[in-house]
C-alpha cells in the first residue's frame, strides 16, 4: 500500500492542476491594482509617464481574462501547460509595464516575483524552474530600461549603477526564495493531505472487515426461506421415490446436502451474535497477541514482557486503529531487527503503555527528529534506504487519534537499536473506567 501511495503522490505532484477562477481572481486585482497606481500617477502626482502605452497593456490583460472567463467554466483546472502560458503572459505583461515606467527603479518591481510564485504553489517543479528563469530575464532587462522614472516635471531621478545592481540582486534573490519557500509549503500540504486520505483508507477497510460476520448473517437470513422450500421438496420427493433403482440414490444425495446447506446457513446466522461480543471487547494481553501473531515466522524471535497482574489487566473496545497502529510499528522493527523484538506491555491504575524495541542499527540521527511526517524513508540497516515513510505516519495518527502519545528514540551502549513507546491513560483503554 505504501508503494502504490507514493507512486500515486508521484503523480499527483508531477500533474497539480490550477483552478482557473483562481487565477482569474488574481488577475482582476492586477487589472484594479495597475489601473489605479497609473491614474494616481498622471492625474493625482502628475508625474509625466507614457499613459496610452500604459493602458494599453492594462487593458491586453483586462481582455484575455475576459475571455478565458467566458470561454470557461469557474470550475474548469488549467492543466500545467495552460497554466504555464498563463502565467508567463502575466510576467510578460508586467514586465512591459515596468519597462516603460522606469524599470528597476520603479517601486513595484518587486511584484515581478508574484507568477513565480503562483506557480512554485500549484504547478510541476520543471515549469516553475523555467518561468524563474524568464523572471530572471526580465529583471535583467528591466536594469537596462532606458525610460525614466515618472517623477516630478523638469526633474530627472537617476539611480547609480551600485544601487540599480543592489535592486537587481534582490528581487532576484526574493524570487527564489519565495518560490522556493512556496514550493515546499505547498508539496509538504499536498503529501499529508493524500496521506491522511491513506489513513481514512486504512480505517474503512478495516471497519469492512469488521462488518463481514454481519453481512454473511443477513445473507443467510435471506436464504434460509427458498432453500426450506427445497427442503421440503426434497423430503416428498425422497418419499415417493427414494426406493426407486433410477432416481433413488440421486434423491437421497439432494436431500441429504439440502440439510447440510442449512446447517451451513444455521451457523452463519448467530455468527454475529455468537463471536460479537468477544470480538468486541479485547483484553490487553489478547490485543497484543493478535498484533504479534502474523510477525512470528520471519526468523526474528520476538520477546514479551508483561509488567502488572493480569488479573487487573484493561478490557477495551476492540479498535481498528490500534490493531493496524501497532502492527505497522511491531512490522517495521521486525524488519530492521538482527535477532530479537522486545514487546513490554505495562499497565498500572493510571496509564497503559506498549514499548516495542528492536536490535537494529536504530533511526538515523537526522530523521529521528521527523520521524512520522508523510514519505520519510531512510532508517539505518546497512546504509540502504528502509520503509519508514508513509505507513509510519499511518500508524502514528491512527495511535494518536485513539488518545496515545508516541515517542521515537534509540537505545544505549548497552541494549543499541529503535525504541518506540505508545502511551495511553488508561480510561480510553479499559471500559470499565471509561464508564
Amino acid at each position: 500500500m505504501t508503494t502504490v501511495a507514493l507512486e500515486h503522490n508521484n503523480d499527483q505532484t508531477s500533474n497539480r492542476s490550477l483552478r482557473l477562477q483562481t487565477l482569474v481572481r488574481l488577475r482582476w486585482l492586477a487589472v484594479g491594482g495597475q489601473s489605479i497606481a497609473v491614474l494616481i500617477t498622471a492625474f493625482w502626482l502628475q508625474f509625466p509617464l507614457p499613459l496610452i502605452s500604459c493602458l494599453v497593456l492594462i487593458a491586453s490583460l483586462a481582455l484575455v481574462n475576459a475571455y478565458v472567463t467566458l470561454r470557461y467554466p469557474p470550475t474548469h483546472r488549467l492543466q500545467p501547460p495552460a497554466a504555464f502560458a498563463l502565467l508567463g503572459l502575466d510576467l510578460a505583461q508586467i514586465t512591459g509595464l515596468l519597462f516603460i515606467t522606469g524599470g528597476l527603479t520603479n517601486p513595484f518591481a518587486p511584484l515581478l516575483c508574484v507568477p513565480v510564485i503562483i506557480s512554485s504553489a500549484s504547478q510541476p517543479k520543471s515549469h516553475s524552474i523555467i518561468l524563474a528563469g524568464f523572471a530572471v530575464i526580465a529583471i535583467t532587462a528591466l536594469a537596462f530600461s532606458p525610460f525614466p522614472l515618472p517623477w516630478y516635471p523638469g526633474t530627472v531621478l537617476l539611480m547609480p549603477r551600485v544601487l540599480t545592481a543592489g535592486i537587481w540582486f534582490a528581487i532576484v534573490s526574493m524570487t527564489a526564495f519565495a518560490a522556493f519557500y512556496t514550493y515546499r509549503v505547498s508539496l509538504e500540504a499536498s503529501e499529508l493531505s493524500e496521506a491522511l486520505t491513506a489513513t481514512e483508507l486504512v480505517l474503512q477497510r478495516e471497519k469492512h472487515l469488521s462488518q463481514l460476520d454481519g453481512l454473511a448473517a443477513a445473507a443467510a437470513h435471506e436464504l434460509g426461506t427458498p432453500l426450506a422450500t427445497i427442503s421440503v421438496v426434497a423430503k416428498e420427493m425422497e418419499r415417493e421415490l427414494g426406493d426407486d433403482p433410477r432416481f433413488g440414490e440421486d434423491v437421497h444425495l439432494l436431500r441429504s446436502q439440502s440439510e447440510r446447506c442449512r446447517d451451513i446457513l444455521k451457523r452463519l446466522t448467530t455468527l454475529s451474535s455468537e463471536s460479537e461480543e468477544h470480538m468486541r471487547l479485547l483484553p490487553l494481553s489478547s490485543l497484543i497477541e493478535e498484533v504479534m501473531a502474523p510477525h512470528r515466522e520471519f526468523g526474528i524471535h520476538i520477546e514479551l514482557i508483561e509488567k502488572g497482574d493480569r488479573a487487573t489487566e484493561p478490557v477495551g473496545n476492540r479498535n481498528a486503529g490500534i490493531l493496524y497502529g501497532l502492527g505497522n510499528l511491531l512490522e517495521n522493527a521486525v524488519d530492521y531487527a538482527k535477532k530479537q523484538v522486545t514487546v513490554t506491555v505495562e499497565h498500572t491504575a493510571d496509564r497503559v503503555r506498549v514499548t516495542i524495541a528492536d536490535d537494529g542499527d536504530g533511526f538515523a540521527p537526522d530523521i529521528l527528529q521527523r520521524i512520522g511526517e508523510p514519505y520519510v524513508t531512510r532508517r539505518q540497516k546497512d546504509d540502504s534506504a528502509g520503509g519508514l515513510g508513509l505507513g509510519l505516519f499511518i500508524a502514528k495518527t491512527l495511535l494518536e487519534r485513539s488518545g496515545a502519545r508516541l515517542r521515537f528514540e534509540n537505545g544505549g551502549p548497552e541494549r543499541p537499536g529503535a525504541r518506540v513507546s505508545v502511551e495511553w491513560p488508561r480510561a480510553l483503554m479499559d471500559t470499565k473506567l471509561a464508564k
